[in-house]
C-alpha cells in the first residue's frame, strides 16, 4: 500500500510517498516529471523492495521554494525522515540521475548502489546534435523565450517521450496525458535562482566505487546514448541495460523489462543493513 508524507527540507517541504518492502531505493525523478514517474515501477517492485519517491522543488506537490541549498542537501533530508534511511540505492532519470552521481560523490557510505536511467552528469561534454534534432531543440527554445507554454510541452513530449527521432505522438494516451500533466507543473513553476550546484561529476566518475546499473532506451538522443555506453566504461563497477523501442523514459513506458532488470540488479547487490526498511 502506498503512504505519503513530507519531508521538511530546510525552509521547504518536500511531498514523498513509498511503496514495497524490502531494500530501500530512493527514486529521483526526471526534469520533466515527478514522483509519479516511479508508480509504475513501484507496483511491480512492491514485492522486492521499499520505493521512496519524493518530487523536487517546482515539482508536483512541492512548492518552489527557494534558498541557498543544493538539491543534494534535499535527498539528504529525505534520506534522514524515519519513512526512508540510508545506506540506500538511489535510482534516478536524467536530472534525477544527476543529483544521484553527486550524492555518491559526496557521501559514499550513504550510497549502496545506483541505477542511472538516460543519466545526466554535471560537467559533461556539450553535445552535438544531428540537424532534425537540433531543429527540434531550437523549436522548443523558442516557444519557451515567448512563453508558449503548452507549445513548450507538447514540443518536450516529443523529445523525451516520443524520442526526438521519432513521430510525434508514438506514446499516446493515458501515459502522454500524464507526462503532460507532470511537465506542465513544473514549466509553470518559478526559477529557483539560490539553488546551488556541487563541482562538476565528470571528471571524478572513476571514484565511485559502488555498483552501477545503467540503463536506457534506444530511442533516446543520440548523445544520450553515447553518454550511457561511456559511462558503463568510466566507472569501475558499472553494467549496462538497453532497453528497446523506448525514449528517454524508460521506467515509465516499459515498467516490465525495465523492473526485471532492476530487481536483478538488486538481488546482486545484496542486503541493505538497516532493518527499518522491510517495514
Amino acid at each position: 500500500m502506498r503512504t505519503e508524507w513530507t519531508v521538511p527540507a530546510g525552509r521547504a517541504a518536500l511531498a514523498a510517498e513509498a511503496e514495497g518492502r524490502g531494500p530501500l531505493v530512493i527514486g529521483l525523478h526526471a526534469g520533466v516529471c515527478d514522483r509519479r514517474m516511479w508508480r509504475p515501477l513501484a507496483e511491480i517492485l512492491k514485492a522486492s523492495c521499499r520505493l521512496v519517491a519524493y518530487d523536487r522543488r517546482g515539482f508536483g506537490e512541492t512548492p518552489a521554494v527557494d534558498e541557498r541549498r543544493s538539491q543534494v542537501d534535499d535527498l539528504w533530508a529525505v534520506m534522514g525522515h524515519p519513512a526512508a534511511g540510508s545506506p540506500a540505492i538511489l535510482l534516478g532519470c536524467s536530472q534525477g540521475a544527476r543529483i544521484a552521481i553527486d550524492a555518491a560523490l559526496q557521501r559514499p557510505e550513504r550510497v549502496k548502489a545506483l541505477v542511472l536511467v538516460a543519466p545526466a552528469v554535471s560537467g559533461a561534454p556539450p553535445p552535438e546534435l544531428p540537424e532534425s534534432v537540433q531543429a527540434l531543440v531550437d523549436a522548443a527554445d523558442e516557444a519557451e523565450k515567448t512563453g508558449e507554454v503548452a507549445r513548450l510541452n507538447a514540443l518536450q513530449a516529443h523529445m523525451w517521450l516520443d524520442g526526438p527521432l521519432s513521430a510525434e505522438g508514438r506514446v499516446g494516451g493515458p501515459l502522454r496525458q500524464l507526462f503532460l500533466t507532470m511537465n506542465r507543473i513544473a514549466l509553470n513553476a518559478p526559477p529557483l535562482p539560490s539553488m546551488s550546484e556541487p563541482p562538476s561529476a565528470w571528471e571524478r566518475l572513476s571514484d565511485i566505487r559502488a555498483p552501477v546499473l545503467v540503463l536506457w532506451g534506444d530511442l533516446d538522443f543520440p548523445h544520450i546514448k553515447a553518454r550511457c555506453e561511456r559511462l558503463v566504461e568510466m566507472l569501475p563497477r558499472a553494467r549496462a541495460q538497453l532497453i528497446k523501442g523506448t525514449a528517454h523514459l524508460p521506467t515509465l513506458e516499459q515498467p516490465e523489462p525495465c523492473a526485471a532488470a532492476i530487481h536483478a540488479f538488486i538481488e546482486e547487490v545484496g542486503p541493505i543493513s538497516r532493518a527499518d526498511h522491510r517495514n
